[in-house]
């Protein structure tokens, strides 16, 4: 009798010891996993999978920021909105200038060579960093020299998105009528029989391109030389932060003085081609100046402090991929 209730004691206890010991060594192989560094990894692995996600979103959202900035200037190039039409005075000299048929700075040459001459420099600039610098990024793309060039040449686009948008709101809202308007427009002031000092609100055009029109009531304020000036004057700011070679003084102090001369004849080109009034001009450098001031100094990382290099991923504060803190320097 008290051996069967023993055998039936044991054969129930056994399961239950063999379950636990199975749990236990369950247990021990995690933990021995853990300090072996397996189950460390095993639990950072959806950590940096979620990290990366929310990364991709912040270059979505990059990119959207990017197209919303650019959109009065896509309106404005597609002539989706006609410029305000202004009117004039007879009489007034500042717009019976001549209408030469050349620029000396065309469209096609700005662009080309404000945002070739930029971003061939930062592209350099950066691929040195990468280089020889030891530059380490904390970004999901694994290449360190896409990163940096994604964070510097995303920065400058949309300062251009932003600067060229402002250009093309002002041009649209205020309406001002360029100095070559009266030949653009094919009319003099005694063709139209109007007594000196009287205001004219409607005049129709003898001009058969109404493009040519529309365009000689976009004055106000010159984006050659809002352009010109942003494009080079960031330029200037990128190598104030980067250029750090001090075997020669006065080498990037002149670089920089040529940049900006650059800008400035750009600016002055428009006045002698009788495209723009001085006020024009002078409004486009202080458009251009500081929208390259705001993104160098508060949207790029040219001047900002490097992140610790000590931060794991999800330690550090999700921006977007354009700030500083994605980089280590």
């Amino acid at each position: 009798m008290f051996n069967s209730k023993s055998s039936h004691m044991n054969s129930s206890t056994l399961p239950r010891d063999a379950e636990l010991q199975l749990r236990l060594a369950d247990n021990g192989g995690a933990g021995e996993a853990k300090e072996n560094g397996a189950g460390k990894h095993f639990l950072r692995q959806p950590e940096e999978s979620s990290f990366c996600n929310k990364s991709r979103m912040l270059v979505a959202l990059d990119l959207l920021c990017l197209c919303i900035a650019s959109i009065p200037f896509f309106a404005c190039e597609l002539k989706a909105v006609t410029p305000h039409r202004r009117g004039f005075f007879c009489g007034d000299p500042s717009i019976d200038y001549p209408n030469p048929p050349h620029e000396a700075i065309p469209d096609s040459l700005l662009i080309a060579g404000g945002i070739t001459i930029t971003g061939l420099t930062i592209m350099l600039g950066e691929c040195f960093r990468v280089r020889f610098c030891s530059v380490n990024s904390r970004a999901f793309v694994s290449n360190r020299y896409v990163s940096c060039l994604y964070k510097e040449l995303g920065s400058f686009m949309f300062g251009c998105c932003v600067g060229q948008s402002l250009t093309n709101m002002a041009k649209l809202s205020v309406g001002r009528l360029r100095p070559n308007f009266l030949k653009v427009c094919n009319i003099t002031y005694a063709s139209i029989g109007c007594a000196p000092g009287a205001y004219v609100a409607e005049v129709f055009c003898q001009q058969p391109k109404t493009k040519l029109v529309e365009e000689a009531r976009k004055s106000f304020f010159s984006g050659h030389a809002s352009f010109a000036m942003y494009t080079m004057l960031y330029l200037a700011f990128y190598l104030q932060a980067r250029l750090s070679w001090r075997g020669a003084r006065l080498l990037r102090p002149l670089v920089q003085f040529l940049l900006v001369m650059i800008a400035v004849y750009v600016g002055l080109s428009r006045i002698s081609d009788y495209r723009h009034h001085p006020s024009d001009v002078l409004a486009g450098f202080i458009q251009g100046g500081l929208t390259a001031y705001w993104v160098a100094f508060y949207i790029s990382s040219m001047f900002k402090p490097c992140a610790r290099p000590d931060l794991s991923p999800t330690c550090m504060s999700l921006e977007s991929p354009l700030s500083s803190q994605q980089t280590v320097c």
